[in-house]
């Protein structure tokens, strides 16, 4: 497990090498803003583009990022994409103008996920952590509680999800990444579903839990991604390695201690130790 204060200390050492955090969010939040107008009254071809060129959005933020930062961003966005594909186009939770999950929803949660990180390990954010997690838990506990008692569209997930971003903010590893990420997919949410990119179903497939349009708490909803980042990233990494080490190894170390060839060739006039 990897907090982000430790991931902020070793992002220290690169440098000049890594990007400011504050050009991650202003890149994160443009282009994310940018490809939502775009695609409101745009067609497929349009989506694909955008999907393609978002994807070169996050590989250049990644460029200059620790290792440990891209696997989690990679955790991120498989974990991301196999949750879209359950909820919008199989269970109907939420649904695209073309039912489709767009192309470029993947690699955006990967910019979310970075938005979110870079507003953790801000030198504001992680001095003052506890603070900003009373703040987050004062606006989001508000906005739920919003949803459940005034909005037109009861929202029973939104509060759940709510609950859930608090238990992150309280026990998560990392809570400057839960600070981050109910900012910006706080903002994520309500741009996406004012302009009509997504629509949220009123309830759940079983019809007991209200739903939101966008629910209050989505931000809880991410903080599962964000977890498993944190939790699975250190052992995906050491597989990563322990799998680069082993195909470096020298082929003589991988056949053993002998020096001599399986078979003698003709030319060889050493006699090996037993012939």
């Amino acid at each position: 497990m990897t907090t982000t204060a430790q991931v902020a200390a070793a992002r220290d050492s690169n440098g000049a090498l890594a990007w400011s955090s504050g050009t991650i969010v202003a890149t994160v939040i443009g282009w994310i803003t940018a490809v939502l107008v775009l695609d409101a009254d745009g067609g497929r071809w349009l989506q694909r583009g955008l999907g393609a060129m978002t994807w070169l959005v996050l590989v250049a933020l990644l460029a200059r990022e620790l290792p440990l930062v891209r696997v989690q961003t990679a955790v991120v966005v498989v974990f991301a994409t196999a949750v879209e594909y359950t909820f919008a186009p199989a269970l109907e939770v939420y649904s695209y103008r073309f039912d489709n999950v767009p192309m470029y929803v993947p690699p955006g949660h990967g910019l979310v996920y970075l938005a979110a990180l870079a507003i953790g390990r801000t030198a504001l954010v992680s001095a003052y952590q506890r603070g900003w997690a009373n703040l987050v838990l004062v606006l989001g506990g508000s906005y739920a509680a919003y949803g459940v008692l005034l909005a037109e569209r009861p929202d029973v997930l939104g509060a759940f999800w709510f609950c859930c971003l608090a238990g992150f903010l309280r026990w998560g590893p990392s809570p400057g990444l839960y600070v981050g990420a109910f900012f910006v997919v706080t903002y994520l949410e309500l741009a996406g579903t004012t302009l009509g990119t997504w629509t949220w179903a009123t309830s759940d497939p079983t019809g007991l839990v209200s739903i939101g349009n966008p629910p209050s708490g989505a931000a809880g909803g991410y903080g599962w991604f964000d977890l498993a980042a944190t939790l699975a990233a250190p052992s995906v990494l050491a597989l990563l390695h322990r799998l680069t080490a082993d195909r470096a190894t020298p082929a003589r170390r991988r056949g053993g201690d002998r020096w001599w060839p399986r078979r003698r060739h003709p030319a060889d006039r050493r006699t090996p130790p037993g012939w």
